[in-house]
């Protein structure tokens, strides 16, 4: 029965160490992004639109055009069309 609480107590751990590398392993990915979003903006584009763009371009085609139209439908209902 210990050696069942050991071999437990090791998988949990090994567990929360690959947690912890692949929380570290994320945060250097999310530099690495932000500082492609900082060069981008040095030479003159606007992260905050190619953020937007990046975020429709991992839309399905289908959901994107469904979400066009409700904008569209909403824009007109305020007076902004």
């Amino acid at each position: 029965m210990a050696d069942d609480a050991q071999s437990t107590d090791d998988r949990l751990r090994l567990l929360i160490e690959r947690i912890e590398r692949l929380e570290e392993e994320k945060k250097g990915i999310a530099d690495d992004i932000r500082d492609v979003y900082m060069e981008a903006k040095a030479v003159g584009y606007d992260p905050k639109i190619m953020r937007q763009i990046v975020r429709l371009r991992k839309m399905k085609p289908d959901d994107r055009s469904e979400q066009d139209m409700l904008l569209e439908t909403y824009k007109n209902a305020l007076g902004m069309e």
